[in-house]
C-alpha cells in the first residue's frame, strides 16, 4: 500500500475522530484509524464499539491496500509536518513509513482484519436537515449531562422523536440530567415518505462525536435503521447504537398556568449570574433568587469564602417567591439561547422555571430548584 495525502484534506478529520480511538475499550485495535484504498482516495474508519465513523477523502493512490495505524500517533505526525504533501507507505507486513524525502517516520501498525466491521445499512430512509441547525440542536443538548457513573439511559442518552404538525415535519430531542431538562425542534425535508420512526435514546457521547464532523456542509441526512442512529454528509458517515431504555414523561411539566412570565435582556442577566458564580464551588453551588416589587436579588453564600448579593430590575408584581437554584446551569442554557431577550417562567420555590428566548419557540428549558 502506498499513497500520497495532502496535509490540509486529513488534518482535521484526524483531530474529529480522536474522541473515538481515545476511549477506552477492550479492543486494543479501536486506537487505530482503518485506511483503506478506494475509487482514487481513501477511506478512513474509526469506532469505539458504539460510535462509528467512515469518512472518504482524495489522494494520490500508487499501490492499493489496508493499514490499521495508531490514530493518535498519526494525528501528531501529520499536525506537525512541515509539508503539505505527505507519502505513506506500507514497506512490509504491517511497518508503515510515514514522511518525504527529508523526513521519515517508521510506525508498527495492527492487523487491518482485527478491526470491527461497520454495520451495513440498507434501504435508510433519510430525513434532510440543514447542517448548522442540526448541530446547534446537539450543542444545546450536550451541555445537559449526568455524572460519569450514572448508568441511567435517560440520562446519558437523548429522547429523539418525528412530529407532524400543520406546517411541516420536524424532529425533536429532549436531553435531561435529573436537574434540568431542554427540548429542541427543527424543521426537516422528507426525502421520500414520511419515515416510521421508533421514539430512540441516541448516545450523548455519540451526538457529541457527530457535532465535531458539521462544519462546513449546507445539509445532512439523519436516519434510523437496525437499532442505530445515522448522520450522512456528502463524504462522511457517523452511525450511532442507540440505548436501550425509556424516557420519562415530560410533557406536562412544560405547565404555564398560574406561572409568572418576565422577560429582560440576556446579556445583562448573564453578566450578573457570572458575577455571582464568583463565590460558588463544587461544595456550595447554590444561589438564591428572589423575586419581590420589581426586582430579582441573587445571594450566593459559601462559608469557606463569603458572600455575594446583586439586584436586577425587572418586571414583577406578584407575590414574593425565594428559591434557589444552580446559577451554572443558568447561565449554561441562556448562553444557548440566540435572542437578545429570554423569558423566564415561575410558578413557586418548588415548581421547576422554565428559561426560553423571547422569540424562540423551537428552544426551551426547565431548571429544577434546590432545596434551601
Amino acid at each position: 500500500m502506498k499513497f500520497t495525502i495532502t496535509k490540509d484534506n486529513i488534518i482535521n478529520v484526524l483531530s474529529n475522530i480522536q474522541g473515538l480511538t481515545s476511549r477506552k475499550s477492550n479492543l486494543a485495535i479501536t486506537e487505530n484509524v482503518l485506511i483503506k484504498t478506494k475509487d482514487n482516495g481513501l477511506l478512513f474508519t474509526a469506532t469505539d464499539l458504539e460510535t462509528g465513523y467512515e469518512g472518504f477523502y482524495p489522494a494520490s493512490v500508487e499501490k492499493n491496500g489496508i493499514i490499521a495505524i495508531n490514530a493518535r500517533k498519526l494525528y501528531e505526525i501529520i499536525k506537525e509536518f512541515p509539508s503539505q504533501s505527505i507519502i505513506i507507505n506500507e514497506i512490509e507486513t504491517r511497518w508503515i513509513e510515514i514522511g518525504s524525502d527529508k523526513i521519515q517516520y517508521h510506525i508498527l501498525g495492527m492487523n487491518a482484519d482485527d478491526f470491527p466491521e461497520t454495520p451495513i445499512l440498507e434501504n435508510i430512509e433519510f430525513m434532510s436537515i440543514d447542517t448548522q441547525k442540526l448541530k446547534k440542536m446537539i450543542e444545546k443538548l450536550v451541555i445537559i449531562s449526568g455524572t460519569s457513573d450514572d448508568k441511567r439511559a435517560h440520562i446519558n442518552g437523548v429522547f429523539f422523536t418525528l412530529l407532524t404538525k400543520e406546517d411541516g415535519s420536524f424532529i425533536q430531542m429532549v436531553s435531561t440530567d435529573g436537574s434540568r431538562l431542554s427540548i429542541v425542534e427543527n424543521s426537516v425535508d422528507i426525502i421520500k415518505d414520511l419515515p416510521k420512526i421508533e421514539k430512540v435514546l441516541i448516545p450523548k457521547k455519540g451526538l457529541v462525536e457527530v457535532g465535531k464532523f458539521l462544519k462546513n456542509k449546507e445539509k445532512s441526512q439523519i436516519g434510523i435503521k437496525d437499532n442505530n442512529f445515522i448522520v450522512k454528509t456528502d463524504n462522511e458517515t457517523i452511525i450511532i447504537r442507540l440505548l436501550e431504555g425509556n424516557f420519562p414523561d415530560y410533557t406536562s411539566i412544560f405547565n404555564k398556568e398560574d406561572s409568572h412570565k418576565i422577560c429582560f435582556s440576556k446579556d445583562k442577566f448573564c453578566g450578573m449570574l457570572k458575577r455571582m458564580s464568583i463565590l460558588s464551588s463544587e461544595k456550595y453551588k447554590g444561589a438564591i433568587f428572589t423575586f419581590l416589587n420589581n426586582k430579582l436579588t441573587i445571594t450566593v453564600t459559601n462559608p469557606d469564602i463569603g458572600e455575594s448579593r446583586e439586584d436586577f430590575d425587572i418586571d414583577y408584581k406578584w407575590d414574593d417567591i425565594t428559591v434557589a437554584f444552580n446559577t451554572k446551569f443558568f447561565m449554561e442554557i441562556a448562553n444557548s439561547i440566540e435572542d437578545d431577550l429570554i423569558c423566564l417562567r415561575i410558578i413557586d420555590k418548588k415548581k421547576p422555571c422554565q428559561i426560553r428566548g423571547k422569540k424562540d419557540k423551537f428552544y426551551q428549558s426547565l431548571i429544577m430548584p434546590m432545596r434551601i
